[in-house]
C-alpha cells in the first residue's frame, strides 16, 4: 500500500495533522500501536490560551478561572474571569480528535506498530496476530511519543527528559492546586486536578534530578500531608521528552513529544503536540508555509528549557526562583499565561 503521507502515532499531534491533511485533499494514514485511542499518562488539564477554547465545551470536565498554588513560604489565589485551566479525559479527547479526522477522510489502523523504516517504506506489525505489512509513502510524520522510533531512525538521542506520575482517584473536588515544594519535587512540582468524578494527583520534575522510583516516594509522602493516601493506588508514569532537535528532516518531520517539543518547564504537551501537528499538515500541503508559528513555539519552549537549567543549578537558587516567580504571580507582575505553552 501507498500514502502521500503515514502518519505514526494517534495522539493529539498525529490526529490534529491527519485532519488538515484530509480536509485539503490528501488520505493520509494514522498507525496507532495501541488498540484504542487517547490513554496516556496525563494530568489533563488544558490552558485557556492554548486549547479550552478550540475543543467542545461537554469535552471539559472541570473549568477552573481559579488557580491555587503552593510553595512553602507561600499560598496564592490567581482568579481571571474565563478559565485559565479546564481538566479532559484524555480517552475523550482522542475519540473526538479522531472522530474530526476520519471524517474529514483520513485512514486510522490501530493495534499496529511500527517496527521498521526503510528508505520510504515502513514495516509495521499487528501486534495480536503479529502479520507484517509493508507501506510506502511521500512524507512521513512522527508522532509517536517520547520514545519515538522515527525520532531514533533519523538518530537523534533524547537525553533532556521529564517524568510525569499520576494517580486517578474516586473524589469530587472543586479546587486546582500547583505545590511547588522543593523539599519533595526540587524544581518540578505536585498537582491536584479535579476532574468529573475522579482526582489526578501527581508530580513532575526533569529525570535528571531525581529517579522515577524516588519521585514516586516523594510523591507519595507528600499526598499524604495533603489528605490523600495513594499507597495502595495504581500509579501510572510516563517519560515526557523536552529536547528539541529539529522538527524537519526533509520529507520526514516530527510533531509533540516526538520532536521534544513538550515544556520541561511544566511537562504541558498536548497544545505543542496539537500545534505542531497543524503546522506540520500545513508545511506538507504548501512547501512556502510560513514558519511563524513554529518559531513562536519554539522560542517559548526555550525560554522554558533556560528556566529549568537555571532553576536545577542548585536547590536554593530553586526555591528563590520559585518564591520569587509564585510573588510575581500574587502581584500581578507575571501572569499565570507566561508559564503556558501557549504562543
Amino acid at each position: 500500500m501507498h500514502f502521500h503521507t503515514v502518519i505514526v502515532g494517534a495522539g493529539p499531534g498525529g490526529l490534529a495533522c491527519a485532519r488538515i491533511l484530509a480536509e485539503h485533499g490528501i488520505q493520509p494514514l494514522v498507525i496507532e500501536r495501541k488498540k484504542t485511542i487517547g490513554a496516556k499518562v496525563c494530568a489533563g488539564g488544558i490552558t485557556w490560551g492554548g486549547l479550552i477554547s478550540r475543543v467542545p465545551q461537554d469535552l471539559a470536565e472541570k473549568s477552573f478561572p481559579v488557580q491555587h498554588i503552593i510553595t512553602r513560604l507561600q499560598q496564592v489565589r490567581i482568579e481571571e474571569t474565563t478559565p485559565i485551566i479546564a481538566t479532559v479525559n484524555r480517552v475523550k479527547l482522542g475519540n473526538y480528535m479522531a472522530k474530526c479526522a476520519l471524517e474529514a477522510g483520513a485512514e486510522i489502523m490501530t493495534g499496529w506498530q511500527l517496527k521498521e523504516i526503510k528508505g520510504q517504506a515502513l514495516i509495521i506489525e499487528q501486534k495480536k496476530s503479529r502479520k507484517q505489512q509493508e507501506i510506502t509513502f511521500d512524507y512521513l510524520v512522527g508522532a509517536d511519543g517520547s520514545n519515538s522510533l522515527v525520532r531514533r531512525q533519523l538518530g537523534l538521542v533524547s537525553t533532556r527528559m521529564g517524568i510525569g506520575i499520576n494517580y486517578q482517584i474516586s473524589g469530587d473536588l472543586q479546587q486546582m492546586e500547583w505545590h511547588m515544594n522543593s523539599h519533595f519535587f526540587r524544581n518540578g512540582y505536585g498537582w491536584i486536578f479535579p476532574h468529573g468524578d475522579t482526582v489526578s494527583i501527581g508530580a513532575y520534575l526533569p529525570e535528571r534530578l531525581m529517579p522515577a522510583q524516588q519521585l514516586k516516594k516523594s510523591l507519595i509522602a507528600w499526598a499524604g500531608t495533603q489528605g490523600f493516601p495513594l499507597e495502595k493506588e495504581q500509579a501510572k508514569a510516563g517519560y515526557i521528552n523536552y529536547d528539541y532537535q529539529g522538527w524537519k528532516f526533509g520529507r520526514i518531520f516530527l510533531i509533540g513529544d516526538a520532536a521534544g517539543l513538550a515544556s520541561g518547564l511544566t511537562g504541558e504537551g498536548i497544545y505543542p503536540a496539537i500545534i505542531s501537528g497543524e503546522e506540520t499538515a500545513r508545511t506538507i500541503i504548501d512547501q512556502d508555509h510560513s514558519t511563524e508559528v513554529m518559531e513562536s513555539l519554539f522560542r517559548k519552549h526555550r525560554l522554558h528549557s533556560r528556566m529549568v537549567d537555571w532553576t536545577s543549578a542548585s536547590p536554593t537558587l530553586n526555591s528563590i526562583t520559585g518564591e520569587f516567580v509564585t510573588l510575581g504571580l500574587r502581584c500581578g507582575l507575571i501572569r499565570f499565561s507566561k508559564l503556558e505553552m501557549a504562543v
